[in-house]
């Protein structure tokens, strides 16, 4: 399970709530200005287990930037989450999903980042409501998946517990994305 686009003052807090309720583990795809102005809230989502990745400082199309825009960019957001935390960022999740072949390399090279990019988007990022978004999460998710949601939408927040209540009845058991990527690694 991941969000993007946090952390949000009071919605990230509740998410984080309803995971810890459950005992769920996710990985967050900040932004970095979001990182700069609620670092006690990547505080939080680290002390509780969770993973924090960059998803850049300003959220902008990483493919309108030039070389030196993306690697401010993305030195920005790292090094607002590792003042915030003291734990630096392992993956990358481009905004809007848009990424060339030739930038995963550059990320990689620059940063180390592999880019991550989702197997469910409910988009509730255009607001289809609780039951559509929590519809969507259920019925999309296949084992090995990486689920996608926003952080900073409260309709999300509200679909989430229904969401996660029906996975975990299925069997689904949630990881974090490094994990995921061990436990492919391992065939």
């Amino acid at each position: 399970m991941t969000f993007d686009d946090g952390p949000h003052a009071t919605n990230t807090p509740r998410l984080l709530d309803i995971l810890k309720e459950r005992n769920i583990k996710a990985t967050f795809y900040v932004v970095g200005d979001n990182a700069r102005r609620y670092p006690h809230i990547l505080r939080r989502m680290v002390a509780e287990g969770h993973e924090i990745g960059n998803h850049t400082t300003s959220h902008d199309y990483l493919t309108k930037l030039s070389h030196d825009q993306l690697r401010r960019d993305l030195s920005m957001a790292h090094q607002a989450i590792v003042s915030a935390t003291g734990v630096p960022p392992r993956t990358l999740r481009p905004p809007y999903g848009a990424i060339t072949s030739d930038l995963k390399v550059f990320i990689k090279s620059e940063f180390g980042y592999p880019c991550i990019l989702w197997s469910v988007d409910p988009e509730d990022w255009k607001r289809p409501g609780v039951s559509v978004v929590t519809s969507r999460l259920v019925s999309g998710a296949r084992p090995g998946g990486i689920l996608l949601a926003h952080d900073i939408h409260a309709p999300t927040i509200q679909a989430i517990p229904s969401a996660l209540d029906q996975l975990l009845a299925k069997g689904y058991h949630f990881v974090t994305v490094t994990q995921l990527i061990a436990l492919e690694g391992q065939g």
